[in-house]
């Protein structure tokens, strides 16, 4: 009994957890739906202050995140048997920019995280993103499952949320490395979802041990929303300024 209340608890929190993330209120969304976007963390200090319209959302333990240089402003994350996510708001129209790139590095990833088993679906970094319609694409780095892994972390009545999650990366070998990853966000959406998506209204980036009660740490910058083309420009003009980088690119471009 103690056990299965224990569970309740879990998934209510868990819930609530992502009911931040999906019911941005309308009002702080921009209004102009742009081509291009390109989300940074200028404003932030080490001292641990997140630059707005960035928030911290804690769902389990202590929230170790800040802002940092390292050839510009990157967000730094360790989470330590804990959970957390910074998340803002944003409008983008999937018919002007269908594509998401992202950088990111893992200093340490949680040794038993593996998304398909539900005790140990912990990772040391993921991008979530939201859309207006209540629907969820979460991209990860995982520890054990394969790249390509697809689940489903959907949540049911009375919540409702539909959520896909996707391994994009997979294991230790690049970890102390930069990697950038671009998703046709569209075409993951279509595929997943069977239907057209509407517009992206919220983007998280978060960090989970709860499960392993392991430490993972890792680094994340240059998250930009737009075409795919315009976009590789744009990538290689900013990591032209931080240094060199591995690239992965989806499939789908």
């Amino acid at each position: 009994m103690a056990n299965s209340k224990g569970y309740i608890v879990l998934i209510i929190v868990l819930t609530l957890f992502l009911m931040l993330f999906v019911c941005f209120p309308e009002a702080a969304v921009n209004a102009a739906e742009v081509s291009f976007m390109s989300l940074d963390f200028n404003g932030g200090s080490e001292t641990g202050d997140i630059p707005k319209p960035w928030n911290i959302r804690l769902r389990e333990g202590k929230a170790d995140v800040k802002v940092v240089s390292e050839g510009g402003n990157v967000l730094h994350v360790k989470c330590s048997q804990s959970s957390f996510a910074v998340e803002r708001n944003v409008s983008v129209d999937l018919d002007k920019s269908s594509h998401i790139s992202w950088t990111w590095k893992a200093l340490r990833l949680p040794s038993q995280g593996d998304v398909r088993k539900k005790g140990r679906n912990d990772q040391a970094l993921q991008i979530l993103v939201a859309f207006k319609n209540g629907k969820i694409l979460s991209y990860v780095w995982d520890t054990n499952a394969p790249e390509g892994t697809i689940t489903d972390e959907s949540v049911g009545w009375p919540i409702n949320l539909k959520i896909k999650v996707i391994v994009v990366q997979s294991g230790t070998l690049d970890i102390g490395k930069w990697i950038t990853h671009t998703r046709n966000i569209y075409e993951d959406y279509l595929n997943l979802f069977h239907e057209e998506p509407a517009s992206v209204k919220g983007v998280r980036i978060q960090t989970n041990t709860q499960y392993t009660r392991d430490i993972a740490e890792g680094f994340i910058k240059n998250i930009q929303f737009g075409k795919a083309l315009s976009m590789a420009s744009e990538m290689h003009a900013a990591h032209s300024r931080t240094g060199t980088y591995a690239e992965k690119l989806s499939p789908k471009q």
